[in-house]
């Protein structure tokens, strides 16, 4: 079974690799200035030997029967003793340039050396001090390779060069040169120089394989130099880092954008393939010499071996078989009889030539001593299996490989052609013409946007198509650094570029901006051209105006990964740390807010373990959606709450009924209402090819796990409905919105109505609960009563009156949206502080400050205020207060100069406490009072009473008696009585008067049993409020004369007068 183990041997950056003639060790180097050597029948937990005599970065290593040799940027080529890293001697110095290759010949003679001069150096292996060189080149030299006879060498040089030398004359000559098949790579610090430019002779000398700049693979005749036609495979994309050819010709390997491709050479098509490190190129690929093994090294500096590439269905990749200039294969096959335990010595010793008595009609070849352990599965070794001997190999290496960057909709170079962007907005394509780039940018609504194209003299190699500019970027090359540029969709605004610092690359682009219309296209100057966000290798994401000025630089808190833009914010996938042993690439997603750089959503992204994030989109409702290598799709649900997003499972690729019996796959664009946009790839393609496809719709469908289609769309609908209702703002509600709830409301009437007819009321009560529209509850009580069901009826009209009593739902919606936009409060402040200081609130242990409270402050003093009945005695007023209970209607606030002077906290103050009794309000005055004086005494301001008219509604008689008339008898006359019915008693006309006698109290008369029962009717009816004391009238409205012979009497003996006066 085929397996790939990957060790990490050296640093980032070019590495180089080549086997023993034995194959049974392998040689890397690296930028840490390393030579490893592996064993290739151990394990990757091995602990490779290490030569470290070199200074500098080691760029070639190469091996021979009885050395090895490496190659560095400190201008040394070294030798060293065969399987061992022992140094021997030197091989050659360049003049302070790197060396760039070593090749020895077949015979292991001689080694040619390459480097940045304009000659290769021929260095003989008995005597290194002899060399010659081959000279006739304009640039230096990359590469060589020799010819499997070692009759020729073939070299590639910096300018695009491919020069062939006859090695047999004498002097060596150029027996061809071809111009215009490799690329031309003149930076030797570009990714492109680290590739592996070389020709790859095929075993029977007769033509030789090489890549050339249009990412093709051909064939070239040893004997006319005519090309043949390329090797094709629609998988098979993008530039071609490294070539290798198997031991017998059957089989070549190509490297391919982190992939290994097998090829056969006789079809021309691809055998098998695997994905290597993602995102890092591979720049040295080898078959080994002596077993079905491939391996390779990369620009991460892992070393990986494949083993078994090739299955037992095809022919062996190292067995030698019968070709026909090394095209048509011959699969091997065994004599019948053969001794499978005889000791073939011929091949042992590394005989491959064909025995005479081999039967060539019968298809018969010599056969090795390894055949036995390959075609029986190493039934016959005595030597364990590899998975043997390390039984958990598997887990020990299988170490996540980080995902690259990348642009959303972007693809590799195909044939020269490859698109920078393809989402629901447009597609910019980029077709590459040797000396440049054409760029075009397609949009698909060309009312609002115009389509340009024009020559890229940068090549930019990535973009962004916004919704109102198009922005691209480029590496640094040579003396440019990394440039961005925004070309607005507006014939009025110039195109601007932002160049970045030198040796900082740009790792994402992305414009966002509100959505053009053809209402609002006309005032794009009045709104603005959007923003621009730049990732960059210095861990941050830069924000641009959609005019180029700079707003602010934000540290990323991650690996970037990619990122969408909306017209609010700009949605970044990163890296938190690193991967994780058991395959999880740790992504996680960050939304920022455009306008204040505030974060809206921070999580982690839900790419299952062992896959891949491909894309990141919109949907036409603004909400971000994702597709991973699983083939899942999925929409983020509340978005614009803060915190509160998650990612909803809306389609999965896998279960589609067109799928069935199909090898297709998909390549997302974009969500539009309830499909999805994408573009179909056949069998194991990966990108879209050119021309470019139609785009096709798939529905959407929620994974659910029942078979109840009809709950998977009322599921999906709804959450349509609650992502069209999060986009609001101060509306209520849009035409769309009622048209699809009032369409959801009709397929819960239908699936109520089968509840009932089912007899599953807490079902058909669940749905009732979800309808958006009143007048659907009225269909559903009809549907009740049709099947009988009082009952639930009756919990639907419950349902509508509480739906009807509460608030509007679409007022509750807006509410709750307008709490989520609500900016925060300001942090505490400082106060009392010229300069306030912002206070964390979470972090502030302070005690909260005082604040002033008048109304509810404790009192302390008590405050009376003074009325005329301050001057009573304390028994007095204590008796006034029980009698007539204060009130806070009756409370009169003095208003005297000194009280109005009071401020309002006085008066709150004077309000009643549990610590004092209140202050009695002012009373009426009361007749009845005990006063210092008598009452009865003649005074000049006497005062009258006035009757009660209570008093008078009880007593009839006493409402027709006239008024009386002011008293003129002097002392000692009678008063006069009068006829006409009976008469009020009063205190003047219950004391009987009599002749005075001076100094003596006068007995009192027996009063009557008439007179007793006025006066008590009198105390009785009369209360002290209904009382009032009139000092300018007197009764009747007359004023009062007194006589002046009237003299102060005292009542001493008879006790109901006492009482009376008492009272």
């Amino acid at each position: 079974m085929a397996k790939v183990l990957v060790t990490a041997s050296h640093g980032k950056g070019a590495t180089c690799l080549t086997f023993s003639r034995d194959g049974q060790r392998a040689f890397t180097g690296g930028q840490d200035c390393i030579v490893r050597i592996w064993k290739i029948n151990e394990g990757a937990e091995q602990e490779p030997s290490t030569a470290a005599e070199a200074e500098d970065a080691v760029l070639c290593v190469a091996a021979a029967d009885d050395y090895w040799f490496s190659g560095s940027v400190d201008t040394e080529a070294r030798r060293y003793l065969r399987d061992s890293n022992e140094f021997d001697a030197p091989l050659t110095t360049v003049a302070g340039v790197p060396v760039r290759s070593i090749a020895v010949d077949p015979k292991s003679r001689r080694v040619a050396v390459t480097s940045d001069e304009l000659f290769v150096r021929m260095v003989d292996m008995e005597d290194t001090s002899k060399s010659t060189r081959l000279e006739g080149y304009s640039s230096g030299v990359r590469s060589a390779t020799w010819h499997p006879s070692g009759s020729h060498l073939a070299t590639c040089t910096c300018d695009g060069k491919i020069v062939v030398w006859d090695m047999i004359s004498e002097p060596p000559r150029i027996e061809k040169t071809l111009d215009g098949i490799i690329p031309k790579v003149l930076d030797t610090d570009s990714s492109e120089f680290t590739y592996d430019c070389s020709v790859v002779w095929h075993t029977s000398g007769q033509h030789f394989f090489v890549a050339t700049k249009g990412h093709e693979i051909i064939t070239i005749s040893r004997s006319d130099w005519s090309k043949s036609a390329p090797f094709s495979d629609k998988n098979a994309t993008g530039a071609i880092t490294a070539l290798a050819v198997s031991p017998n010709g059957v089989y070549l390997a190509s490297a391919s954008q982190s992939r290994v491709y097998i090829w056969s050479t006789e079809t021309k098509r691809v055998v098998t393939s695997h994905l290597g490190t993602p995102g890092s190129a591979i720049t040295r690929l080898q078959f080994s010499p002596r077993q079905n093994l491939v391996a390779w090294v990369d620009t991460d500096g892992a070393f990986s071996r494949w083993t078994k590439p090739i299955s037992d269905d095809f022919p062996d990749p190292v067995k030698a078989a019968i070709s026909t200039k090394g095209s048509a294969t011959v699969a091997v096959s065994f004599k019948p009889g053969a001794d499978f335990f005889a000791d073939e010595l011929g091949a042992a010793n590394g005989d491959d030539t064909m025995d005479a008595d081999t039967n060539l009609d019968d298809d018969m070849l010599p056969l090795d001593d390894e055949w036995i352990v390959d075609d029986m599965d190493g039934a016959h070794s005595t030597e364990p299996k590899e998975a043997e001997r390390v039984p958990f190999v598997k887990e020990m290496v299988s170490i996540t490989k980080a995902q690259p960057p990348f642009q959303p909709g972007s693809t590799p170079f195909l044939n020269k052609k490859r698109y920078l962007s393809h989402n629901l907005i447009g597609v910019i394509e980029v077709t590459d013409t040797d000396d440049a780039n054409l760029v075009t940018v397609e949009c698909f609504d060309k009312s609002t946007r115009r389509g340009y194209n024009f020559k890229d003299n940068f090549r930019y190699d990535q973009g962004y198509l916004g919704e109102r500019g198009a922005v691209f970027a480029c590496p640094p090359q040579n003396e440019h650094s990394a440039r961005v540029r925004y070309r607005p969709f507006s014939s009025t605004s110039s195109t601007w570029d932002y160049e970045l610092r030198k040796e900082t690359k740009c790792l994402g682009v992305a414009a966002g901006g509100a959505a053009l219309t053809p209402k609002n296209v006309s005032d794009i100057e009045l709104d603005g051209y959007g923003f621009v966000v730049i990732a960059t290798s210095e861990n941050d994401l830069t924000f641009l105006s959609g005019t180029g000025r700079e707003r602010r630089i934000m540290a990323l808190p991650g690996e970037f990964v990619t990122m969408i833009t909306s017209a609010e914010w700009v949605l970044v996938v990163h890296r938190a740390g690193s991967t994780t042993i058991d395959g999880s690439q740790n992504l996680h997603f960050t939304m920022i807010n455009e306008e204040d750089f505030s974060v809206r959503q921070r999580d982690i992204l839900p790419v299952p373990k062992g896959h891949t994030l491909k894309w990141m989109g919109l949907t036409d409702q603004g909400a971000p959606a994702m597709y991973d290598s699983t083939g899942c799709l999925h929409i983020m649900t509340k978005y614009r709450i803060p915190h509160h997003a998650s990612w909803a499972r809306v389609l999965d690729t896998n279960f589609l009924e067109r799928r069935k019996g199909k090898d297709e796959s998909y390549w997302p664009v974009g969500v539009t209402g309830d499909n999805f946009i994408c573009l179909i790839l056949k069998g194991r393609q990966e990108h879209p090819s050119f021309p470019r496809p139609l785009l096709q719709e798939l529905p959407l469908q929620m994974p659910f796990r029942s078979s109840a289609r009809q709950e998977e769309m009322l599921a999906r609908e709804t959450m349509q409905i609650e992502l069209m209702f999060d986009n609001l703002d101060e509306e209520l509600t849009t035409d769309d919105i009622v048209s699809r709830e009032k369409a959801i409301d009709k397929e819960f009437v239908k699936l109520i109505h089968t509840a009932c007819k089912e007899g599953r009321d807490a079902r058909a009560i669940e749905l009732t609960k979800l309808i958006h529209q009143l007048p659907t509850f009225d269909i559903v009580s009809q549907i009740a009563d049709f099947f009988h069901q009082p009952g639930l009826k009756e919990k639907v009209i419950t349902i509508k009156t509480d739906r009807e009593e509460a608030e509007d739902r679409l007022i509750v919606a807006r509410s709750k949206r307008r709490r989520w936009l609500k900016q925060d409060a300001p942090l505490r402040q400082l106060a009392g502080t010229t300069n306030p200081v912002r206070v964390d609130p979470l972090g502030d242990g302070r005690p909260p400050p005082v604040i002033e409270r008048p109304g509810m402050a404790r009192v302390t003093v008590p405050i009376i205020e003074r009325t005329q009945y301050s001057s009573l005695n304390a028994s007095t007023s204590q008796r006034t207060a029980t009698q007539e209970s204060p009130s806070w209607d009756d409370s009169v606030v003095d208003s005297s100069p000194a009280a109005e002077k009071r401020k309002r906290p006085d008066l709150e103050d004077s309000f009643p406490s549990s610590d004092f009794p209140m202050p009695p309000p002012k009373q009426r005055a009361n007749p009845f009072a005990r006063k210092d004086k008598n009452p009865f005494a003649r005074k000049a301001d006497a005062k009258t009473i006035r009757k009660s008219e209570s008093f008078f509604d009880k007593v009839d008689a006493a409402e027709s008696e006239p008024p009386r008339k002011p008293k003129t008898s002097t002392k000692g006359k009678e008063r006069e009585k009068k006829d006409g019915g009976p008469k009020q008693a009063t205190l003047f006309g219950m004391i009987s008067k009599g002749p005075p006698k001076p100094k003596k109290a006068l007995t009192p008369q027996p009063v009557d049993a008439q007179s007793d029962a006025q006066l008590e009717s009198q105390m009785t009816d009369v209360s002290m409020s209904e009382l009032t004391i009139d000092s300018q009238e007197g009764v009747g409205g007359q004023e009062r004369e007194y006589s002046p012979d009237w003299e102060e009497t005292q009542v001493d003996d008879d006790p109901s007068l006492m009482a009376i006066s008492d009272a």
